[in-house]
């Protein structure tokens, strides 16, 4: 009788981010013997890098810039004031409280051994973390995704910043050329610009917020420039950077006009790649520069290793993410019953002010896909709630199918990410603008532009 094959672990998990974190979890739970490897912070990029930090500096933003405009309503702020260390150390605080960064701990209490280190595979069921040998007969790959620098003249020979180093600067920088335009460099520039940097906004498509609809990238632009005085440079491609004196000279062109911009700080937030440099050909899993190759049940091309989050290439959210953990450890707890992840109800969101949330189907989707569909736009100055908070930058708006059956939704509004809720509800049940619209919203909310927006479609 042949020798059963034992090995260290049930499950290896490469990762101990959103992708990594929730299949650790629950295999251990399970009675599942399980380890986590982790190369960077415990925790992964979300709470210690990007979302948390992000949103509470953002959250600190904006609280500063509606006090410094309160005189129209009576209040007398206009001498406010800030201290930029100060905000630094809330930031701290938000991370620590949140409890997921650096969060080794927690793990070894729920009984799943860590490993700080990078991973590498020897063979489809070994790997070597810092010289040390594991075996797993399962494993899970979460190692998210890098940012990387576009491939511009001269970048190479000066500093420049990502949205995770910026965050860790002693003050923001007097003037400021970001590269990319999409959720995050549409975040910071309102960050960067409320304290009072000079922000240049370059973006190679021809609006900002590229994958949302066009109404929402032109309303951003407006709102960024208008209030924030940010400089927009959509169809605009970044030719070269040079040292100049003690800040950097930026080399653009845009409609065929060649300029240049001279700037303190320049940020890429262009695109991240996929972190797969683990010695998959050893594990014979194939992949690309673009991501790890997974069937609908997550499972790679061994099927013994899965892989869940930015690996797979699709910059998602990080409750994107997190379902793909839980769908993964699913998968491997119960091999008999697998699941795949569904998508189609999953929001959207960049946390600006107003806020901009969607969900299903953009109108660009429905174009793409040959879609019959009906569409709505409520403005937000039709509803009462924008008098009394004297907010009117935003709208709510809904694309249907012939039959009425909601497809997508954007809503670019105070709390947009609270508001979306509904609308993905309707998307992954199915629900007509008839339902929605019928549905009584409480008045003086923000979402009566929701109820607004759907009864334009029933007429």
């Amino acid at each position: 009788m042949a020798k059963k094959v034992t090995f260290d672990y049930d499950l290896i998990v490469i990762g101990s981010g959103a992708g990594g974190s929730a299949a650790a979890t629950l295999a251990a739970r399970a009675g599942k013997k399980v380890a986590i490897i982790e190369a960077d912070t415990f925790g992964g990029d979300s709470p210690n890098w990007s979302d948390v930090p992000t949103k509470a500096l953002l959250h600190a933003a904006q609280l500063y810039d509606e006090a410094r405009h309160g005189a129209r309503f009576g209040l007398r702020s206009s001498t406010l004031g800030y201290n930029y260390p100060s905000l630094r150390t809330w930031k701290e605080l938000a991370v620590k409280r949140t409890g997921a960064g650096g969060n080794r701990n927690y793990y070894e209490k729920e009984g799943i051994a860590t490993f700080h280190g990078l991973a590498h595979f020897l063979t489809p069921n070994e790997i070597s973390v810092n010289r040390r040998h594991l075996s797993a007969s399962h494993f899970l790959i979460a190692t998210g995704s890098h940012w990387v620098a576009p491939n511009i003249q001269g970048l190479k020979d000066i500093p420049y910043l990502t949205p995770r180093t910026i965050l860790e600067a002693m003050r923001p920088p007097k003037s400021l050329y970001i590269i990319g335009a999409g959720t995050i460099g549409v975040e910071i520039a309102q960050l960067m610009a409320i304290f009072g940097t000079k922000v240049y906004l370059a973006e190679v498509a021809s609006r900002l917020l590229p994958s949302e609809d066009e109404e929402v990238g032109l309303l951003m632009e407006r709102v960024l420039r208008e209030q924030k005085g940010v400089t927009s440079l959509t169809q605009a491609r970044t030719l070269s950077v040079v040292k100049d004196g003690m800040g950097k000279r930026v080399t653009y062109t845009r409609g065929g006009v060649e300029k240049s911009v001279k700037v303190d700080e320049i940020l890429i937030a262009t695109g991240r790649m996929p972190s797969v440099d683990l010695g998959l050909e050893n594990a014979v899993v194939k992949y690309s520069p673009k991501g790890i190759t997974v069937d609908t049940h997550l499972q790679t091309s061994a099927r013994h290793i899965f892989a869940a989050g930015d690996v797979l290439g699709h910059n998602s959210h990080t409750h994107t993410a997190l379902l793909e953990s839980q769908i993964a450890a699913h998968n491997f707890i119960h091999p008999k019953s697998k699941l795949s992840p569904d998508y189609t109800a999953s929001p959207r969101l960049t946390f600006t002010h107003p806020g901009i949330a969607s969900v299903g189907l953009s109108e660009d989707d429905c174009i793409k896909r040959d879609l019959p569909i009906n569409k709505a736009v409520a403005p937000l100055n039709i509803i009462a709630r924008s008098n009394t908070s004297d907010f009117r930058d935003g709208f709510a708006k809904i694309i249907t199918d012939k039959h009425g059956v909601i497809l997508g939704a954007t809503i670019v509004a105070p709390h947009a990410s609270e508001i979306i809720h509904e609308l993905a509800l309707a998307v992954k049940f199915g629900l007509t603008a008839s339902e929605v619209a019928s549905t009584p919203h409480a008045f003086l909310s923000w979402s009566e532009a929701v109820r607004v927006a759907a009864g334009k479609l029933v007429r």
